[in-house]
């Protein structure tokens, strides 16, 4: 079994996870990270492939940077020891020794997918050809030269007879009434020219458009049978990519997906790991991801860091393949808020401002309800309407708006689109900022393969600007206020750690960072105007970072 790699490193003192990674939320066990260490170390030496991780600043190749994955193993023999995984392909291909095959290889030579290409193209060629053709390209010039000259045609014959409905109006008006029938005549002379000319326009166009119809209809058709053939190639592949899990059982993507799997679906590398384990009978022990190479320009990656796996993509497939496998709880089960309070900051009859604890739900989520606004409905029974004027982030702390009515809450999110409401927020950087303020200007929008991840999108993500500035620098971190403009989904977030950002996360940042103890984040002032006095308030509560 070449892909069975035994630990180099002595890893006897070292007790196994008493149950498996949970994929999506995780902190690496001591295995994997000794696993994807030996992987980064041959990364970095490696002479058996090329590829442009943008690590390497003299080459002149796309830059594309890869996920890698490790899972450790026990094999029959109770011997320990990990695969290798990359996702998508590397260097072009989807196999290297080292590294397990994908699940399915749609590139193998004489697969049904390679020969369903191969009559897929057949089709773009033909189709090519009778598009560049000269007889065809003609037709569709002498269509649009007949179009054009019968617009001009009937376009002068219109302003001949507007023109002489002028005239003849003039001389109507000092001519005899026996002369009257001849300028009638005329103008009669002159509509049935129109009609003629429209005719005989009508005539040649519709000759123009049947000559073009010969030549469309042959393309349609072709492009027509090539759509029929792709989607079933597609639903056959869909058939054919499967799934392993620990009962042996296959399920394909098809089936996983109802019929509709996202693009690049099966294709990462914790799929690719699982299936070859239960392909041949490894027992899974831990697993982890983590991104190699330059960060990509939307994502926010960090070169070496670990990541969980995608849920837009792998979640629906590792819940097949992880079947009845013991796994580390799912945190996002688990109610972080229990055994913490709400501090109620300040409040009147109509309003309130609550110091919103770390890890605690701005309002109810999909597995857990605990949250503000569950609080503050039992804090302030007799209040009507949504309560909770604005969200803070799970894991950011400070404060937040409540509206006791109806009335308060609308006038108070009116402010809030309007941007009259001011807000500070107090960041711990992990890294030294050189600059000591600006101004980040990145479009965001959610990464639809790994909600609730945030993505820069110039195309289609909505405006997000941060006004920044420095407090004070320490040893190897940076405090700062955010002045958000915009109040998009985990924009500070993404702010601090994108590349085009700071390109420094904020400490404890276990989405765009590395996972601490929090995260130092805390919306510390809030200026808006009271509804019914008008004045101006500020409410601050700070945070010890």
């Amino acid at each position: 079994m070449t892909h069975f790699i035994v630990f180099k490193q002595n890893i006897s003192g070292i007790a196994l996870p008493e149950k498996f990674t949970f994929p999506f939320y995780y902190e690496p066990h001591e295995l994997s990270v000794m696993a994807a260490n030996e992987l980064q170390n041959y990364l970095e030496t490696q002479t058996d492939f090329e590829h442009n991780f943008g690590l390497d600043n003299d080459s002149d190749r796309l830059v594309i940077g890869k996920m890698f994955g490790v899972l450790v193993v026990l094999n029959n023999e109770v011997k320990l020891g990990y695969l290798w995984a990359f996702s998508g392909k590397l260097a072009e291909s989807n196999h290297h020794p080292l590294f397990v095959p994908t699940v399915f290889d749609m590139l193998e030579e004489n697969s049904f997918f390679k020969r369903e290409e191969t009559i897929l193209n057949q089709y773009n060629q033909k189709i090519e050809k009778l598009e560049n053709d000269a007889e065809y390209l003609a037709a569709i010039q002498h269509l649009e030269q007949t179009k054009q000259q019968a617009e001009r045609e009937i376009r002068a014959q219109k302003e001949t007879i507007k023109i002489g409905k002028k005239i003849r109006a003039e001389k109507r008006k000092s001519l005899p009434e026996e002369a009257l029938e001849l300028l009638n005549k005329e103008s009669q002379e002159e509509g049935i020219l129109l009609k003629k000319m429209t005719q005989y326009w009508q005539h040649h166009l519709q000759a123009a458009i049947n000559s073009l119809a010969i030549y469309t209809h042959k393309i349609n058709q072709l492009k027509e049978e090539r759509r029929q053939k792709s989607a079933t190639l597609q639903q056959q592949l869909f058939a054919e990519y499967a799934f392993l899990n620990q009962h042996q059982e296959l399920k394909s993507l098809g089936e996983i997906f109802n019929g509709n799997p996202p693009a690049g679906a099966g294709e990462c590398a914790a799929p690719k790991l699982l299936h070859y384990a239960f392909h041949n009978n490894l027992k899974p022990i831990a697993m982890a991801e983590f991104w190699w190479g330059q960060s990509p320009k939307s994502e926010v990656r960090k070169h070496k860091q670990f990541y969980p796996a995608c849920t837009g993509k792998c979640e629906p497939i590792l819940a097949h393949m992880l079947k009845d496998i013991p796994m580390d709880d799912n945190p996002f089960a688990v109610n972080a808020a229990e055994g913490k309070e709400l501090e109620v900051v300040f409040e009147d009859e109509y309003l309130a401002l609550i110091n919103k604890p770390a890890e605690f739900l701005s309002v109810p989520g999909k597995q857990v309800t605990d949250s503000v606004f569950a609080r503050v409905k039992k804090l302030y029974p007799n209040a009507s309407g949504p309560l909770v004027v604005h969200r803070l982030d799970m894991s950011t702390s400070g404060l937040i708006l409540i509206a006791k009515s109806s009335e308060i809450h609308k006038n108070l999110q009116s402010q809030f689109i309007k941007r009259k409401v001011k807000k500070r927020y107090l960041a711990l950087l992990d890294g030294l900022l050189k600059e000591d303020k600006g101004v980040i200007d990145l479009p965001l929008r959610v990464d639809l393969d790994n909600r609730p991840n945030q993505i820069v999108c110039y195309d289609h993500g909505k405006p997000a600007q941060t006004h920044w500035e420095v407090i004070e620098r320490r040893a190897h971190q940076t405090l700062v206020y955010f002045y958000p403009i915009t109040g998009r989904t985990h924009q500070l977030r993404v702010h601090a750690a994108h590349n085009l950002g700071l390109n420094t996360p904020i400490v404890g940042d276990d989405l765009y960072g590395t996972k601490a103890n929090r995260l130092h984040l805390h919306a510390e002032s809030i200026t808006f105007n009271h509804p019914i006095s008008k004045d101006s308030l500020t409410i601050t509560v700070g945070a010890k970072f």
